[in-house]
Parts: structure tokens; sequence; C-alpha cells
């Protein structure tokens, strides 16, 4: 089933590191920003990856939901999840979830790229 509203469409999920340390954000059904066919499969050059300046440990723990929304590989982080399904905004009339996510995408407006 394919995704069915804006948030979940074209609002990032997380955001995951490839091979040269570059990051790219996915939605929630993990497939490019905008892209919701839940059909249609999804390969590493469908993403665009960029490196980003003071894209660091820390501000990738700010940006998880909780500690288990970190993924770690060989004693790095290659994962970040926003949100789980208890705390996406778009799932709750809840003010405080939107305003959790929504620093969260301030954190990242801020970073520049290399």
């Amino acid at each position: 089933m394919a995704l069915n509203n804006f948030f979940k469409v074209n609002l990032p999920y997380g955001m995951m590191k490839n091979e040269n340390s570059e990051w790219t954000c996915f939605n929630r059904e993990y497939k490019p920003l905008s892209n919701n066919d839940s059909l249609t499969d999804v390969y590493p050059k469908d993403f665009i990856y960029t490196k980003y300046k003071g894209l660091t440990e820390n501000v990738l723990r700010k940006l998880a939901d909780t500690e288990d929304s970190l993924r770690i590989e060989n004693g790095k982080i290659v994962k970040v999840f926003f949100y789980s399904d208890a705390t996406n905004p778009s799932n709750f009339s809840n003010k405080t979830l939107y305003k959790s996510y929504f620093e969260k995408l301030e954190i990242l407006s801020k970073l520049t790229s290399k």
C-alpha cells in the first residue's frame, strides 16, 4: 500500500549514510522523499547524498527519536530515525510531537554542505 499523506511522503522519517560518509533523508517507506509508490523498488542511485559540515555524532543523537532509533555499524552511526509509530506527529493530535519533530528539522536546516 502506498503512503497516503503529505507528512509521510514528503517529510523525512530518518536519514542514512552511504560508504562515502554522505547522508540522505528517506520517507516513511524508506524511499526518497516524495516517492509514495510502495511497489517500486528503490536502489542506492535513487537517493541524493550530501556531506554536511557539523553533522556530528552528537547532532545525530539529538535527531534520533530515542537511543534505539540509531543504527550503529562498526562503532559509527549509519542511520537515524526521527520518530516512531508511537511518536509520529501525523498519527496524533498532539502539538508536542510536531514541536519535537520540527525542532529536528530546524537542526537539519542549519547544516551546510561541504
